[in-house]
């Protein structure tokens, strides 16, 4: 009976013993890079930030003066060849417009009102044409040109193929550097993708119509890879 309990004593102690080499050696060793990848792409549409700002002794002669000046460059913006889908209004304001403000009692002497409306440009060669129409008919107000694709996802799955091969060029110069090999992949990710805004140029003298060009823009990329080392 001794000699049992002394075998069921030394068979408990030895377990634990056993456990952490079991793991060490189901340890994966691994390398996780992530890549980059950059797709050049020449625009194809522009997005304007235009408004009208008006001002009036009361609030309703503002705007009422702003609605028939904003009604103006919608009209003239559908000559233009811009569709109704691709007009929107981004905001819209009455404000006083204080005065005195180094005295003890401001005054409000009247106020403003302002309409803003983003604008989509399909046709990019006619931004600069859009910009003058809008402005000869009331737009007074110029807050933001950007230029875009209107379908980006084949130029970002380009730049996703060139993330993924740069993960494998810089995960291939460690193992190297390392002494190892790469083995199986393991995960792959998505880290993100972006744009990288394009270059805008705007004569200061006035012309018609406004030059404007477009550039390129950059889609990047990223992707976050983790490969098995090989044995």
């Amino acid at each position: 009976m001794r000699v049992l309990s002394a075998l069921i004593l030394s068979t408990a102690l030895a377990l634990p013993l056993a456990a952490p080499v079991l793991a060490e050696d189901a340890m994966t060793r691994t390398i996780s890079v992530t890549g980059t990848g950059t797709v050049e792409a020449a625009p194809d549409m522009a997005t304007l930030m235009i408004g009208v700002t008006t001002q009036g002794a009361t609030a309703a002669e503002a705007l009422a003066a702003n609605s028939k000046a904003t009604d103006a460059v919608i009209a003239r913006l559908a000559a233009s060849g811009i569709e109704a889908r691709d007009m929107q209004t981004s905001n819209l304001s009455i404000n006083p417009n204080w005065t005195g403000y180094d005295s003890s009692t401001p005054t409000i002497s009247g106020y403003v009102a302002s309409n803003m409306l983003t604008v989509r440009v399909r046709a990019l060669e006619t931004t600069g044409a859009v910009l003058d129409a809008s402005v000869a008919d009331g737009a007074n107000t110029l807050n933001g040109l950007t230029f875009g694709l209107a379908d980006p996802e084949p130029a970002y799955n380009e730049a996703r193929k060139e993330a993924v091969a740069d993960a494998r060029a810089k995960a291939e110069l460690l193992a190297t550097a390392a002494g190892v090999k790469l083995g199986q992949l393991l995960t792959i990710s998505d880290a993100g993708a972006m744009t990288d805004p394009a270059p805008m140029y705007r004569e200061a003298a006035a012309s018609s119509p406004v030059p404007v060009v477009g550039g390129e823009l950059g889609l990047v990329a990223n992707v976050a890879v983790t490969w098995e080392i090989a044995e």
